[in-house]
């Protein structure tokens, strides 16, 4: 393999897994805070929608992409309204809003469907771009890349190196103690929900402006959202390891359409649907680390029992009892 054909797989891989690393950080910001938002699906869609629709209609992707974000914020605000204020049930919400934002997506964007329209084009950055095999990867190519690592950084420093992060992270912890310390819980789960809605609009956007560009129907970026739910398990709710996790999904999908040059012989379909069985086959696997007894026969092999300790993550106490029922 050359080093030109290997840093255009490390490219692809890069570009495809951009806007499922926004997405799976904005639900990671959610669920930190204590807010499970099961309309990604439907947000991520009907982001793409409305940011096309932007774009098209003014000429500027970027004002599309912002667009894309606020339709995001929006839906998620729909959902804090309902979950924190009316007492509903988050997830029952969030499972409706995800449905009925795919139908109202497709409706909506009758008018723009398989219309031309403006992308985000591509960004070289001097002198970065000019690295081996990860310069063109990471700063020759479409600015998606740039805006999800930009993404990564901010919400890693956010929830780590901030007193706002840490509040966040103490009211998805346990909303009762943070609420007696003086806290405003409701507060703090509204401005996490919004924050994690605008950026999985923003990863819709990166969808119909570059990643799969234009609109129709299907747009493509199906799915996006519920492999972003499961990415920020496999993640263990932590930003780095989330967006590692958006990279493997991304990067089994480059291998799939590179072996289809390889081996001809195979449906091309196959190599479509490999990604989700091995995910779930991952997840499985992750979800394994939370049984007591798996984690100490774990432990008595050597080389398990060197990566328990590392690979271990549990979820927020305060969405904890739901992953535990299977939502």
């Amino acid at each position: 393999m050359s080093l030109e054909y290997a840093g255009a797989l490390v490219a692809a891989v890069f570009f495809a897994a951009a806007p499922l690393i926004l997405a799976a950080l904005g639900e990671t910001v959610s669920e930190r805070g204590g807010m499970i938002n099961l309309s990604l699906d439907g947000t991520v869609l009907f982001a793409a929608m409305a940011a096309f629709a932007v774009a098209r209609g003014s000429g500027d992707p970027w004002l599309g992409l912002a667009a894309g974000a606020a339709a995001g914020a929006c839906i998620a605000l729909v959902l804090a309204v309902f979950g924190l204020f009316l007492g509903a049930s988050e997830l029952a919400v969030g499972f409706v809003l995800t449905l009925f934002c795919r139908e109202l997506a497709y409706f909506l964007g009758h008018g723009v469907s398989r219309q031309p329209g403006p992308d985000l084009g591509s960004l070289a950055v001097p002198v970065l771009s000019d690295l081996p095999l990860f310069g063109k990867a990471l700063f020759g190519q479409s600015p998606v890349v740039l805006l999800s690592l930009a993404g990564l950084g901010g919400v890693w420093w956010f929830l780590a190196r901030t007193r706002a992060g840490l509040t966040l992270r103490a009211v998805g912890e346990s909303p009762k103690a943070a609420a007696s310390r003086g806290v405003a819980v409701r507060k703090v789960q509204l401005l996490c929900c919004l924050a994690g809605g605008a950026l999985a609009g923003c990863a819709g956007g990166l969808y119909s402006l570059s990643v799969k560009p234009g609109w129709g129907h299907p747009q493509g970026c199906e799915g996006a959202g519920w492999i972003a739910l499961a990415i920020v398990i496999f993640g263990g709710w932590k930003p780095v390891r989330v967006a590692l996790g958006a990279l493997f999904f991304a990067a089994i999908q480059v291998a799939g359409i590179a072996l289809q040059d390889a081996l001809p012989g195979l449906s091309g379909a196959l190599f479509q649907i490999a990604p989700f069985p091995v995910m779930i086959a991952t997840l499985l696997v992750v979800n394994l680390r939370r049984s007591t007894a798996f984690r100490e026969a774990a432990r008595r092999v050597p080389l398990l029992g060197r990566l328990m300790p590392r690979t271990a993550g549990g979820a927020p106490g305060a969405i904890a009892g739901a992953l535990d029922k299977g939502f």
